[in-house]
């Protein structure tokens, strides 16, 4: 037996593997195999690793870089496909490079449009908020599609049919490979002129014609529904006939059976347009013509209320020449008064030094006979003294007292002459007729009861004389004269007012000083004068405060 063993010829494991791999490419060489993707990876360098099965068996495959770009569609888990290319053997293992590939039936292709839809769906892309609204009347029309095709022409045609706009054609492949990548990149172009100078498209046209869902599996790529979706022109897909559908249909802004059609939604019909034009024209036409019937009628109606003006002119006409005539003679009114006037002032002027030497006499009379202003700035002190126990206003105090001041003064200045000389003859008369003192002791009662009935009749007689002076004097006295006077005896009682200002216990208040009162309203002057307990009032250059003492506290109030 191990002879027989030692027969059987010996390989290695690079002789075995190399041998199945020369046999397996010499057996099957180039071969179409269909099955399902799974494992789809991606590296770094380029090249693509997956495993395609079936209900028996799996195997590893692999796009190499260079056939990325020739693969003709983007391999996906759970794809079913055919992919074409040779079988080989890498350290052993059976390995396909894969040089193309093509979905396995419509079903695949079907399921997997519905998968990208329900994906970009759930993403919002095809939303109803997010339309755009079509313009009216575009300035340019941009155009991606094929330059060979008759869809271009379909367009120009319906266009110069309809309202001929300018174009902005973007060739592009729209089927095969690259077919997708070229029409994405023709949308996202156009979305990236700049507004300007650069002819800019208003509306976009995204069309092709009819074939099958293999031709039309561009326009539901991912990357042409991305861009369509995020375009900011307004959009129009065209792709197909009418019974096709595609998913750019759903992300565009507005979706044509056709691509005449799609023209047609670009622009409006030139003829209706101008119809529409010319009936708003004709509509707005009647408007005018009617407001201005309306206008004219109520003008008329208001012409006919209106008098005649000529009437109106006369009336006013006749009533300004009576009014003139019944005016009277300014210039001789004027006249008569500048004489009256003139004569007045030669009165005045004739005999203004004697009243001037009259006034001032009776003034030195009147200064001769007023009281010594220091006793009456006493007297006033004293009052205050007296009104500060109740708190009295002190600006209502001083303007009262300086009012009846006022009217003294002026009554003493009228009176006081003739009371002067009536006190001197009363007095003489008195002198004459005064009895010896020995008589007067012996009977004061009576003599008492004389004097006291004599001086009444005396003061009825002064008092009575006082009034008829009074009024004779200022009979005499014109009102300037008055007026100068007074002023006089005002700025002197100005200046007592002032003095007296000076020495009131008032006037320190502002100054931070203040005067207690208590219940009675008399002033407490000495801190034994208050007891606890007791309510004061706190008078402050401002105004008063109610308060309580509270104690006395080596001497102090504690308030």
């Amino acid at each position: 037996m191990s002879e027989l063993a030692t027969n059987v010829p010996e390989y290695t494991v690079s002789e075995i593997s190399g041998a199945v791999k020369r046999t397996l490419e010499s057996a099957f060489g180039r071969v179409r195999v269909r099955g399902e993707l799974t494992d789809v990876k991606r590296y770094p360098s380029g090249h693509i690793y997956f495993s395609m099965k079936d209900e028996g068996a799996t195997f590893g495959g692999v796009v190499w870089r260079s056939a990325v770009a020739r693969l003709g569609l983007v391999p996906e888990n759970g794809v079913e496909v055919i992919a074409t290319g040779r079988i080989t053997a890498f350290n052993g293992k059976l390995q396909f490079s894969v040089e193309t590939m093509a979905y396995a039936g419509v079903g695949a292709m079907l399921a997997r449009i519905e998968m990208l839809r329900v994906r970009l769906t759930a993403e919002g892309l095809f939303d109803i908020a997010t339309k755009r609204h079509l313009p009216m009347l575009p300035g340019i029309i941009g155009v991606v599609t094929s330059a060979q095709g008759a869809v271009l022409q379909d367009i120009r045609t319906t266009l110069a049919r309809r309202f001929p706009r300018p174009l902005l054609v973007w060739p592009v492949p729209v089927q095969g490979e690259g077919a997708a990548e070229r029409i994405a990149a023709a949308i996202q172009g156009f979305d990236r002129l700049p507004s300007g100078d650069v002819p800019r498209p208003d509306v976009l046209i995204v069309a092709r014609g009819g074939g099958s869902l293999e031709d039309l599996m561009a326009f539901n790529d991912e990357g042409v529904v991305r861009a369509a979706a995020l375009c900011r022109i307004p959009l129009i897909s065209a792709v197909g006939h009418e019974t096709d559908h595609t998913l750019i249909d759903l992300a565009a802004d507005r979706r044509a059976p056709t691509p005449t059609a799609a023209a047609e939604l670009a622009v409006p019909a030139r003829d209706a347009m101008v119809a529409l034009i010319d009936a708003e024209r004709t509509r707005l036409h009647a408007g005018l013509q009617r407001q201005m019937q309306e206008q004219r009628l109520r003008l008329s109606r208001a012409e006919r209320g209106l008098p005649d003006p000529h009437v109106l002119m006369a009336a006013r006409a006749a009533r300004l020449h009576r009014a003139a005539v019944a005016l009277p003679d300014l210039p001789g009114l004027a006249r008569a008064a500048r004489l009256a006037l003139d004569g007045r002032a030669d009165r005045l002027r004739l005999a203004a030094p004697n009243l001037v030497r009259a006034r001032r006499a009776g003034l030195v009379q009147i200064e001769r006979g007023l009281p010594d202003p220091q006793m009456l700035m006493a007297v006033r002190a004293t009052r205050l003294d007296h009104a500060a126990a109740g708190l009295p206003d002190l600006p209502a105090l001083v303007i009262a007292s300086r009012l009846a001041l006022g009217g003294r003064i002026g009554r003493m200045r009228l009176a006081l002459p003739n009371l002067v000389r009536v006190r001197r003859t009363e007095l003489m008369q008195a002198e004459r007729g005064i009895p010896s003192p020995r008589a007067l002791t012996a009977r004061p009662e009576g003599r008492l009861r004389l004097a006291h009935v004599q001086l009444g009749a005396a003061l009825r007689h002064t008092t009575q004389r006082r009034r008829t002076d009074g009024l004779r004097i200022t009979a005499r006295l014109s009102p300037a004269t008055l007026a100068a006077a007074l002023r006089e005896q005002r700025a002197r009682l100005n200046g007592l007012g002032g003095r007296l200002d000076g020495v009131s216990p008032l006037a320190v208040l502002s100054r931070g000083y203040a005067i207690v009162t208590g219940a009675d309203g008399h002033a407490l002057t000495t801190a034994n004068a208050a007891r606890a307990g007791q309510a004061i009032t706190i008078r402050f250059g401002d105004g008063a405060v109610a308060a309580t003492v509270g104690g006395v506290r080596q001497g102090r109030l504690a308030v």
